[in-house]
């Protein structure tokens, strides 16, 4: 399990847009499950439909990417960056608001050198919200987080 201060040390994402709060599980090169706690907090909120705020679907996305992110870190491409190459099949079923508790399953569909496909699931009580296959490349360059 990796706590929020353990991601930052993989991935080069901030506030406010490290969106994970833990990872729970992960299988190298196989699969991996993430956790965002969704609060009124959220800056996307003052701007996002204020008077009935809903989580962007993009950044549920963008969420999705990171747990896949921290999959490839993990899987042998430790310490080097990894760039979105495409987004693909992305649908969203329910709106995400406050209160609400994403939970991202995040499986390896392909991966050959440093090209890697995904395929993800947000859920919010069991119930899918979005989804989504995406293609994403490793870098070369090596992240010194601290």
């Amino acid at each position: 399990m990796l706590d929020c201060r353990e991601i930052q040390k993989i991935l080069p994402h901030r506030f406010p847009f490290l969106l994970i709060d833990r990872v729970t599980d992960i299988q190298p090169r196989k699969k991996a499950l993430g956790l965002k706690n969704v609060t009124i907090n959220e800056p996307f909120f003052q701007g996002h439909f204020p008077d009935y705020p809903i989580m962007p679907g993009v950044l549920i996305v963008e969420a999705m990417a990171q747990v896949a992110g921290i999959l490839a870190s993990t899987s042998g491409a430790k310490g080097n960056i990894v760039y979105f190459m495409s987004i693909e099949k992305a649908k969203f079923r329910k709106p995400v608001v406050p209160g609400d508790q994403l939970r991202f399953e995040v499986n390896v569909l392909q991966q050959r050198n440093n090209v890697w496909k995904f395929s993800a699931e947000a859920r919010v009580d069991d119930k899918l919200v979005a989804e989504a296959e995406f293609t994403a490349m490793v870098s070369g360059g090596e992240l010194n987080n601290g």
